[in-house]
């Protein structure tokens, strides 16, 4: 018996980061790196993450999830704060924050308004799935690791995560 089923299809962040290279025309390129991915992990690098794999996959998760929050408007997410090391990332590198909002929020830019308190309600494993749902692999390490303490934003800023 012949399988009818299709298979599925994930998204690869550093395909998704690339991609936008066309639109981001003031970027800063003075660290000779090759391309969009491997600019952000240097950035990490020099910032916040001491190991090159952690890096790359910190900042794949942050991709992962600014892109399916800005495809999925109004839906309650968050991040706890390993996986948020990748989000801020991307959001302080701004012609690439805008360059990502442009191709994957409508052109409209996708706030970011922290709270101060943190959450415990279960919204990091949700958004977990929500972006595995959304065609992205989930690195379950990443997200259990922080999982009972989310970093979330104030959803009375309009179109945030």
């Amino acid at each position: 018996m012949m399988s009818t089923a299709v298979p599925t299809r994930t998204r690869d962040p550093r395909t998704i980061l690339n991609a936008l290279e066309a639109r981001v025309p003031h970027l800063v390129a003075d660290i000779g790196a090759a391309d969009l991915w491997e600019r952000e992990v240097r950035l990490l690098l020099r910032d916040s993450v001491v190991v090159r794999s952690l890096a790359e996959r910190i900042l794949g998760q942050g991709i992962a999830y600014v892109v399916t929050a800005m495809e999925n408007p109004g839906t309650d997410m968050g991040v706890g704060y390993t996986v948020d090391i990748g989000v801020h990332q991307l959001i302080l590198d701004t012609p690439l924050y805008f360059a990502l909002c442009d191709a994957h929020n409508g052109g409209r830019y996708k706030h970011h308004a922290p709270l101060v308190e943190r959450r415990r309600d279960g919204v990091v494993a949700r958004t977990a799935e929500l972006i595995r749902a959304n065609g992205f692999a989930v690195d379950e390490e990443l997200w259990e690791a922080d999982a009972s303490d989310c970093s979330p934003c104030d959803d009375k800023v309009p179109d945030s995560h």
